[in-house]
């Protein structure tokens, strides 16, 4: 558990802004200093109503996002405002006794009149069903403001008891103007940095490693400087960014850009230009890219762009990204160029990829209606007093192993996701599904 004392907090619990590495020296003091997250930050938004000092103060709030996009900053933000107490704990240390000893703690100060407590919990997918369910009295009384950080889906990783309680929130990863734009207010402003600038090819190869990480960003960029000034210049390169952290530097030619030549492979196996495929994998590859990335982008696109026209190319890119972490350049050269040429001679289809945006769209639009009561889980006797798992027809039972019966919910019966092509192997796939359609269209 860490809660610090006041002395050189502002306010309580909170680490002084002005220690520690460039990271945790950058961190916004207002949400007017956050990059990027415009989809939260706008005029009426939740984040902007839950900080208002004017409100009725903050509820408890799920922050969903990929590393280093500001989760522990709003959370600071949070008890920053009103100067409340903050308490962080880590889901990967913590148990059940921490918890209940922080929730008792804020009681108390609440009882006396003290200050609101906010309970930050990283990596809260780490916490067993039990450590969240000790969670709900706090949660649901108030007794403390819990925000809950988390990288993956709340959905699964999250008790519904306390999601239902809380706000969620899903943070996005920066983009590469975003980066771009913290790199530079970190050099103009920090002042451990005064006096330094970056050279334009610098910046680009660490908003390029950095990714949508601006947390990694910056600890590059302070590596980086400090070599730069070890050798007393007064400018950071290429060289001291590739020195700070031991990797090569990406040369493209001039003009072209980490991204542009990422997707110009990608659309080249889509496109079906097997050459173009392999000239940008080898450029890729001669600029010191990490095959590892490669791999990842060929898994990517056999499920997205070839799918079930040809389903053994999603084993291929699987086993080439297998094979490249455990063979290594220069010989994981051969892998992926097997894996590319079979991917971009490969039948395509996106019916599969165009079928999963379709149905999310779907739920967050509000469609996801009661699961048919023949579908529920009836094992439990409580649950078959309501009628679960009545009526349900055992699909083997029946010919072509199809049961004619509802399985979506009401508000989408009728509804069609997968709309498979006449490629390759789908093309077996529309004349099977035409049929076992129509028998599920005609139940009785």
């Amino acid at each position: 558990m860490d809660l610090f004392d006041s002395a050189g907090m502002e306010p309580e619990g909170i680490p002084a802004a002005d220690r520690g590495p460039l990271a945790v020296r950058m961190r916004p003091r207002t949400l007017d200093d956050v990059v990027g997250q415009d989809h939260l930050l706008g005029p009426g938004s939740p984040l902007r109503r839950l900080l208002d000092p004017e409100g009725q103060g903050p509820s408890s709030i799920v922050l969903w996002g990929p590393p280093g996009t500001g989760k522990t900053t709003l959370a600071y933000l949070v008890a920053r405002t009103g100067g409340r107490r903050f308490v962080e704990l880590s889901a990967v240390s913590a148990g059940v006794k921490e918890v209940r000893s922080v929730i008792a703690e804020a009681r108390r100060a609440l009882a006396t009149g003290g200050r609101d407590t906010v309970l930050f919990i990283d990596e809260v997918h780490r916490f067993s069903k039990t450590q969240q369910d000790a969670l709900l009295p706090a949660v649901e009384n108030g007794w403390v403001i819990l925000i809950a950080a988390t990288t993956e889906n709340p959905s699964f990783s999250i008790v519904t008891p306390l999601l239902s309680r809380s706000i969620m929130l899903t943070l996005e990863g920066l983009g590469p103007t975003d980066i771009a734009s913290l790199l530079d207010r970190a050099i103009a402003t920090d002042e451990a940095l005064a006096g330094m600038s970056i050279a334009d090819a610098a910046r680009d190869m660490i908003v390029r490693l950095a990714g949508p990480d601006a947390r990694r960003a910056l600890t590059v960029l302070e590596a980086a400087a400090g070599t730069a000034q070890a050798r007393k210049a007064s400018e950071i390169s290429v060289d001291d960014v590739s020195e700070a952290i031991d990797v090569a530097a990406v040369n493209y030619d001039r003009g072209d850009a980490h991204y542009d030549v990422a997707s110009a492979f990608i659309k080249s196996i889509r496109g079906s230009d097997v050459d173009a495929a392999i000239h940008y994998l080898a450029r890729m590859l001669e600029a010191g890219e990490d095959p590892r990335f490669i791999a990842r982008r060929l898994m990517i696109s056999a499920a997205e762009d070839v799918g079930l026209a040809d389903p053994s190319a999603l084993q291929t890119a699987t086993a080439a990204a297998q094979s490249v972490a455990l063979v290594g350049m220069p010989e994981a050269r051969i892998i992926l160029a097997e894996a590319v040429c079979h991917l971009a001679t490969a039948p395509k289809s996106n019916a599969a990829y165009k079928a999963i945006n379709e149905a999310i769209a779907d739920v967050r639009a509000g469609k996801a209606g009661a699961v048919p009561d023949p579908l529920r889980d009836g094992s439990v006797w409580a649950s078959r007093q309501t009628g679960a798992g009545e009526g349900y027809r055992y699909a083997h039972d029946y010919p072509l192993h199809v049961a004619p019966q509802q399985y979506l919910p009401d508000t989408l019966v009728g509804t069609r996701y997968y709309e498979p092509t006449e490629q390759g192997f789908e093309s077996q796939i529309t004349a099977r599904l035409a049929k076992i359609r129509s028998i599920l269209g005609g139940r009785s």
